[in-house]
């Protein structure tokens, strides 16, 4: 046994178990694993191995003889009649009849109800009350001829199994004996984890799973490869947490039963996960728009009424191509349903999007055999910080950059708040432990707002999150990973005869497209690929050629079209298909070939050009220069006719780039290649 585990099972005896038991036995017993580790803390806690293995045989055995299984329901009954006695597992409710002064109780798997059972059980367990807990019953039966109205089962004595109450002043005091690199080591043992197979990061986005059960209102969404354990967090770890499979689901059982006067999940559960985001479908057509209206405010109005309620949203899901191609080609919410896919209200609403791709998939080494808490001592202190929040915890040391607006001021702060009751759950913290959740919370935000401005354009360009330490007044930027690096436009200089130009593609997305010119000896050839079919491409291309061809002279003289072949070629880098804004792009690629001069580094050519060398400005300068920035431009060739847009331009992104403006397409040539 590590130092580690010595030291949690000192500090917190009673609440931690050995993890692959619990494996070993959950792979054999479809039980809760809240269950399941509180027989086992019961029988296994000790360090000899013989007592261990003695344990998990008799906690087998119990499950065997007292698990009550829904479909045996009628055969432990009758069990329970001929011996007189027996004791179960089950989940059990409380409710107070009215009509008969009394408490009785309600059995979910055995299917018996109003079942008296003593006060003092009621008032010692209050959860019995809030929806019911898990116990092992000692049960009578006892039928009386002379009162057939009396119940014949009587419960003799009743011991929970999951935690019937809580004291966070023993989890606040235990956490001051650990260091926050041992604490986030026990909580991952605690979900079934090794962290020691886990880089920093990962253990980081392994902890951002668990928001949604430590802070109320949180929505989350998480997309990524298969066997990354997306949902296993929701299914397995919390019995606060419920996980809506396949997706499919109404109003009435989400929301709020009209019929009943019921409230749904979303007031009985501290979280509400949907499993494969792809199958979302409400039946009802209002349904996506009151989900809008309660991921925003926490509230719903149905009827005449307006009702509120805690629980936070998740959505997890697959992606099945690579990121990179998803960036290229779309956005990151993609595998959402039609009906959400580009709807930028709904995923303005998400506070946080966890990259999926960067969890390794799952493999039998990172599950843990070490110790960590019983799940169900882990979801209730969990379930009890939720009503404490620390959305302020940052105010004394940052504040946040100008680009982030309401909702995003509300993401990160629900972030931060989560993330320090996770690791700090006593209250104490310092400065640079503040910085590192406030960084890693702006990053998940941001890579939500990122995938907004794929959506809705200009109306989310704001994307440069950052924050302002209130001492140095220094602005720290925090950037996405997936955004960083890989850019369409590298830097430096590029071969001569390559250039990059943004237009409008087939599909009426704007994308980034590569023309390639090589240039060899011949009789003044021209060939042109890449194109397709595309006509009003091709015409935009041959524009250009015949253009040099009646220009040269103009240009420089030692461009000769008629002793030399031109092959040019055009790269849709984005896959939106073919533009037909290629005309001034090709003219500068042709010319930096016949001079063997290459373009200046990170410029992007906007403009077009007629076969007179008349220049039409560039329509939606504004979204255009956003894609300029995403691929990586720092400076933009543009046609001094657009310098009349450039009031709908935000100052912000207008100062990202170097911006040259040309008159003529000859103008444009010397500019673009650097001469003077």
């Amino acid at each position: 046994m590590n130092e580690l585990s010595e030291k949690l099972i000192n500090i917190f005896q009673g609440k931690v178990v050995r993890k692959d038991l619990t494996k070993k036995i959950k792979e054999g017993a479809n039980v809760p694993v809240y269950v399941l580790e509180y027989l086992l803390g019961m029988y296994c806690a000790s360090p000899d191995e013989q007592a261990v293995e003695e344990g998990v045989a008799n906690v087998k055995k119990i499950l065997a003889d007292n698990f009550v299984r829904p479909d045996e329901a009628q055969k432990i009954i009758s069990k329970l009649r001929e011996r007189g006695s027996h004791t179960v597992i089950d989940k059990i409710s409380v409710k107070l009849d009215i009509k008969s002064d009394q408490y009785v109780a309600e059995f979910s798997n055995l299917v018996i109800n109003y079942v008296p059972i003593s006060e003092e059980y009621v008032a010692k367990f209050e959860r019995l009350l809030c929806g019911g807990i898990w116990c092992i019953v000692n049960m009578e039966y006892f039928y009386d001829e002379n009162d057939k109205k009396r119940c014949p089962f009587i419960i003799r004595k009743l011991t929970p199994i999951q935690m019937p109450s809580l004291d966070l002043e023993e989890v606040k005091n235990g956490r001051e004996h650990f260091t926050k690199e041992e604490w986030i080591d026990i909580l991952l043992r605690s979900v079934g984890m090794e962290p020691s197979h886990f880089t920093e990061r990962v253990k980081w986005l392994h902890l951002a799973r668990i928001m949604p059960l430590i802070e109320n209102n949180i929505n989350l969404c998480e997309l990524g490869p298969r066997g990354t354990g997306k949902s296993h967090v929701y299914k397995e770890i919390s019995p606060n947490s419920i996980l809506v499979s396949g997706g499919q689901t109404t109003v009435a059982n989400l929301f709020y039963n009209m019929s009943n006067k019921t409230v749904g999940l979303v007031g009985m559960w501290d979280c509400v996960a949907f499993d494969e985001v792809a199958g979302i479908k409400f039946k009802d057509k209002d349904g996506i728009q009151i989900m809008k209206d309660y991921m925003a405010s926490g509230s719903f109005s149905r009827g005449k009424e307006e009702k509120a309620a805690l629980a936070s949203m998740v959505f997890v899901g697959n992606i099945n191509q690579s990121v990179d191609a998803l960036l290229k080609t779309s956005h990151l919410f993609e595998p959402f349903p039609v009906e959400m896919n580009s709807d930028s209200a709904f995923f303005d609403r998400m506070h946080c999007y966890i990259p999926g791709w960067e969890i390794p998939k799952y493999r039998p080494k990172f599950f843990t055999d070490d110790y960590g808490f019983i799940t169900d001592y882990l979801s209730e202190f969990m379930r009890e910080l939720r009503k404490i929040s620390y959305a302020d915890a940052f105010d004394k040391y940052f504040k946040l950059g100008n680009n982030l607006n309401q909702r995003d001021v509300i993401a990160v702060r629900k972030m931060v708040s989560a993330l320090i009751k996770l690791i700090y759950p006593h209250g104490k913290f310092e400065k640079d432990d503040v910085e590192e959740i406030l960084r890693f919370a702006l990053e998940c935000r941001r890579r939500v707002k990122e995938q907004l401005k794929r959506i809705g354009g200009m109306e989310f360009y704001d994307v440069s999150f950052s924050y302002i330490d209130n001492e140095s007044f220094a602005e720290e930027y925090v950037p996405v990973p997936e955004q960083g690096g890989g850019k369409l436009i590298p830097e430096g200089l590029n071969k001569a005869g390559h250039v990059y130009t943004i237009g409008r593609g087939k599909s009426g997305m704007i994308g980034t497209y590569k023309i390639e010119t090589e240039m060899a000896n011949g009789s003044g050839k021209y060939i042109c690929t890449g194109i397709g079919n595309m006509r009003e491409a091709k015409e935009a291309a041959d524009t250009a050629y015949r253009y040099l061809k009646a220009n040269s002279k103009s240009i420089s003289g030692t461009i000769s079209t008629l002793t030399k072949d031109f092959m040019l070629h055009v790269q849709d880098l984005n896959g939106v298909g073919m533009t037909s804004s290629l005309s001034l792009a090709a003219l500068v690629a042709l010319c930096s070939a016949a001079l063997n001069r290459p373009s200046l580094s990170s410029l992007a050519i906007l403009g077009n050009l007629s076969i007179g060398g008349t220049i039409t400005k560039v329509e939606e300068l504004a979204n255009v220069l956003q894609v300029c920035l995403d691929s990586g431009a720092k400076k933009v060739l543009i046609p001094i006719l657009s310098a009349a847009d450039m009031g709908t331009v935000p100052p912000e992104l207008m100062g990202k780039f170097n911006l040259i403006f040309y008159q003529s397409p000859e103008d444009a040539v010397f500019k673009a290649l650097g001469v003077e």
